[in-house]
């Protein structure tokens, strides 16, 4: 039996949210947050809670199902299995929400030395996710990579995406030049089940493929094929991942919202929101964990940055995501949340137990500046760095929150970024926008097809040109 079906294990490995330092009964201040304020939203969050449970049962929120999605998992592991004994090395070819899910497991789950390992200690394929098109760092990829050994992974749900479809194009042309016709068996699609370019493609050449499940946006999909494909070529327990996710999901179904984490932070976020605090910071004290803030910061500002409310009026709503490392940004950004404005919300995330423990030598005794470190450990250094942080930051009346997260694992790293996932969407709603779509974003890239020559666009061109001419003057 897998440990994380064991109560006790579930139980142990369970995450918390602690938001005492964000109560005006720890800061203090009157622009602050109390119980009372909570109490006033307890209602209206159930509401929000029923609400999101309503359209889950109407198919309009599909993210919240992928952990049950057990035939598309079986699938995964499958191919999974196949791929990773087929080559040395992996490639995502990815944007946005296509890569930074990835990035967070791999950076999480394996560490930051797993490609640099020796092909005889690391258990899995070295993993290049090529989420930019810098075209040096995308040659780079290429220049190390043999291409009788490599499978690259193209995940786009449209196909249209012109970052990964370029990288795409020219990925395709490296195989052929090497491989001929047997390039086929190198390239692997995560796109659409029946539409779309990519999709045309996979069919017309007879490319392997998963699916991108439809209403899944980007920013959500990290449990789903696009996430959990890749993440399995590696190495990582996908089966633990979706535990911890559903051991999530079972914890956001409650509507009392002081036991729910995923509701009680968006709301406590929401207030401070609505106090003139537009910042959101999350700062893990773990290296494990640094890419999850970089992953959290799209689906924050994606999701939640909107011109316009439901009822179409013009609210410019958002709350800027800022990531941060502890101990890394104590000495780089701590500075301001604790002396700079009031328009911050500080949210660490603090680990239990790391996968080692490090001791530190007693070897200056006599020195009183640095004694005081030997014989102790760099755990209860990080965590003690963590909790002064805290306490500095509540002194001064600058709110924040901790999510404990006991060990670093998949079950744990499951329940972190569902809950995550939720906590977005209880925020769109308390926010009274749209959560799942993205106009801003598809702006740029109807200039950018306009610039590259797309049939159709021609007058997105024109539109540019007529720019550069108007403001060239204003150049030193």
């Amino acid at each position: 039996m897998k440990e994380f079906a064991n109560e006790e294990f579930k139980e142990k490995m369970r995450i918390t949210f602690d938001y005492n330092y964000a109560m005006k009964e720890y800061l203090g201040s009157d622009n602050t947050v109390s119980s009372a304020d909570i109490d006033d939203y307890t209602e209206e969050c159930a509401q929000v809670i029923r609400d999101i449970k309503k359209e889950r049962e109407e198919g309009k929120l599909p993210f919240m199902d992928l952990p049950y999605a057990s035939e598309e998992v079986l699938e995964i592991k499958q191919l999974a299995k196949k791929v990773r004994y087929m080559c040395d090395d992996f490639v995502v070819l990815g944007i946005g929400g296509s890569a930074l899910g990835m990035t967070a497991l791999m950076q999480a789950l394996k560490g930051p030395f797993h490609n640099a390992q020796n092909d005889d200690d690391r258990d899995a394929p070295r993993l290049y996710v090529a989420d930019n098109i810098d075209p040096d760092f995308f040659k780079g990829i290429l220049d190390n990579i043999d291409s009788y050994r490599t499978i690259f992974n193209v995940i786009s749900k449209s196909g249209s995406t012109a970052e990964t479809m370029s990288q795409f194009m020219i990925a395709q042309q490296f195989l052929k030049d090497n491989l001929g016709a047997g390039y086929k068996d190198s390239m692997i699609a995560t796109t659409d089940a029946k539409s779309g370019i990519l999709r045309d493609i996979v069919n017309q050449e007879e490319l392997s493929s998963l699916i991108v499940p439809d209403g899944v946006g980007g920013r959500f999909s990290v449990l789903s094929a696009v996430g959990l494909f890749p993440a399995a070529v590696v190495g990582i327990d996908i089966d633990a991942l979706l535990a911890g996710a559903r051991f999530m999901d079972e914890m956001c179904q409650n509507e009392d919202v002081r036991k729910n984490p995923a509701a009680l932070s968006a709301l406590i976020y929401y207030l401070y929101y609505q106090k003139g605090r537009n910042i959101n910071v999350m700062m893990p004290y773990s290296s494990a964990l640094k890419d999850v803030a970089d992953w959290y910061g799209q689906i924050w500002a994606e999701s939640l940055g909107k011109r316009h409310d439901l009822e179409g009026d013009v609210v410019n709503a958002g709350q800027t995501p800022v990531k941060a490392l502890g101990v890394t940004d104590q000495h780089s950004q701590l500075q301001l949340y604790v002396e700079g404005p009031d328009d911050k919300v500080i949210t660490f995330i603090k680990v239990g137990e790391f996968d080692n423990e490090v001791r530190i030598p007693e070897a200056y005794s006599g020195i009183s500046g640095i004694d005081y470190l030997g014989g102790t450990t760099l755990t209860r250094l990080i965590n003690s760095e963590l909790h002064a942080t805290e306490i500095t930051l509540m002194k001064n009346s600058k709110p924040n929150c901790t999510i404990n997260v006991p060990a670093v694992n998949a079950f744990t790293l499951g329940q972190l970024l569902y809950m995550l996932e939720v906590q977005t969407s209880v925020m769109g709603k308390l926010m009274d926008i749209n959560t799942y779509d993205q106009p801003g974003v598809e702006q740029g890239k109807l200039y950018t097809y306009g610039m590259m020559g797309r049939e159709g666009f021609e007058d997105k061109n024109e539109e540019i040109e007529s720019e550069k001419k108007r403001v060239d003057k204003f150049k030193v």
